[in-house]
């Protein structure tokens, strides 16, 4: 029998999280109270029960001393879970992530079920590299190489989710202009679409096309993503990104359903067979150009003149 994997370390953080503050107000000290009797900042308090730093364990031992925690059975637990806690994923990558977004990448590491919607761009989990430095460069044209390179390092990284058997459900919907527009050009967008079609036959990946035909729908308010944990300490999650890079994170359990609500009514539009094969043709008709407007175009010209 093997053993049980350990939590990862974003669910560790926020059980510890939780352990501190219902421990500070067991006490009935306020922040500002323990952070003189610590010698610490106030903020330094702040920032770690709201889970955005760990706490390192010669930290935490005084901190739990204050607390009049003396338990050594509960002592070791919650130095445990500080140990844990500690090697967040992707904090590596701090120089180009923001707070926001590494917590995303937190959620999105610990997640049992992760739906997304999209209505603009591949998702970055399903990007080729060829199709991620092609949308990295018409959103930053100044962009250092150097750091075009992290970006796509990072990327790649957080496809090792979609790798093996173990990991979560994905549930991916794509308007049908993503898969349509010409990324990187028809050789970069041909691979781009052979990869989905790939993916879309794996058993923890499901691909769904919302078609022009669907008209007017929900989703055309943006693209959005949903998160939900097999930890009971980890709520169900929305996450909200716009163009210019503003994000919006909620645990809040009605935002979050009328998320989910949306996603089903886009699923009930949705193209859910055959994705795989459908793909794979848009895949061959884009290498052609077959189904390119401007071509189109010309071949209504042609036929005019003739």
């Amino acid at each position: 029998m093997s053993e049980a994997k350990p939590p990862s370390p974003a669910i560790q953080r926020i059980r510890l999280r939780t352990e501190l503050r219902k421990a500070r107000t067991k006490t009935g000290l306020t922040q500002r109270q323990v952070a003189e009797k610590m010698e610490w900042s106030p903020s330094k308090l702040i920032r770690i029960e709201a889970g955005e730093v760990g706490i390192t364990v010669n930290d935490l031992r005084p901190l739990l001393a204050v607390y009049e925690i003396s338990s050594q059975r509960k002592v070791d637990e919650l130095l445990d879970l500080a140990r844990g806690s500690r090697k967040m994923p992707f904090s590596e990558f701090r120089d180009i992530y923001s707070k926001e977004f590494l917590q995303f990448l937190a959620m999105e590491t610990s997640a049992s079920l992760i739906r997304h919607f999209n209505s603009l761009q591949i998702p970055g989990l399903l990007q080729t590299e060829e199709y991620g430095r092609a949308i990295m460069r018409a959103y930053s044209s100044g962009l250092a190489q150097d750091t075009l390179d992290r970006y796509i390092e990072a990327r790649l990284a957080r496809q090792e989710l979609l790798q093996g058997d173990e990991g979560p459900e994905f549930f991916f919907i794509l308007d049908e202009s993503v898969i349509r527009r010409q990324v990187g050009g028809r050789g970069v967008m041909r691979a781009q679409l052979e990869r989905l079609a790939e993916l879309a036959a794996r058993p923890r990946v499901h691909i769904l096309v919302l078609p022009f035909s669907a008209g007017a729908h929900s989703g055309m308010q943006g693209p959005f993503t949903l998160f939900e944990f097999e930890a009971d300490e980890m709520p169900d999650s929305f996450y909200l990104e716009n163009p210019r890079g503003d994000s919006y994170a909620s645990s809040d359990s009605e935002e979050t359903g009328r998320y989910v609500e949306r996603f089903w009514e886009l699923e009930d539009l949705s193209i859910k067979d055959d994705v795989d094969v459908l793909l794979r043709r848009m895949a061959e008709r884009t290498g052609e150009g077959s189904d390119d407007l401007v071509s189109l175009l010309r071949s209504g010209t042609a036929s005019a003149d003739a």
